[in-house]
């Protein structure tokens, strides 16, 4: 095997992170979900358990604007609720709703299946490396679901 430049590994990066995302929805479109997006599964698991639109946007790196609207398409979708937040009336807490659950379990499902699969074409040993590589490797300055700029 040929020597891969070391100048290939953002692009190698980015290309496995989109094949392993694009493999995840196309499963996810028969199932009931053709209208979600990346974006959207981003936001869910920064919305996690629940949260603000302040917080969501601080999760993801965007302007409360921003997380506003997200979080907009997510309710039109039926993935989350906005409900008053008890103890300030003036916000609202974001929680997945169980459709939102639904989603963000076939999600898992869709991502494990496909990482089968990865193992099937280039072997346990070789993942392995990889996860305990990037587990290990320096990290950014932003969270793991803060891609505000990605467009």
């Amino acid at each position: 095997m040929d020597p891969i430049d070391d100048l290939a590994m953002p692009f190698l990066l980015m290309s496995a992170f989109r094949g392993l995302v694009d493999a995840a929805h196309e499963e996810l479109a028969p199932a009931g979900f053709a209208e979600v997006r990346p974006t959207h599964g981003f936001a869910m698991q920064a919305i996690g358990a629940g949260c603000t639109s302040v917080q969501l946007g601080e999760r993801l790196g965007v302007s409360k604007q921003a997380a506003t609207k997200t979080a907009g398409t997510l309710e039109q979708l039926g993935l989350i609720s906005r409900e008053r937040n008890p103890g300030d009336r003036r916000e609202r807490i974001l929680t997945p709703t169980p459709h939102g659950h639904e989603m963000l379990r076939r999600s898992a499902e869709a991502f494990s299946r496909e990482l089968r699969r990865w193992r099937e074409r280039v072997g346990d040993a070789n993942i392995d490396v990889t996860l305990r590589t990037l587990a290990d490797a320096p990290r950014g300055r932003r969270g793991p679901t803060d891609l505000s700029d990605w467009t």
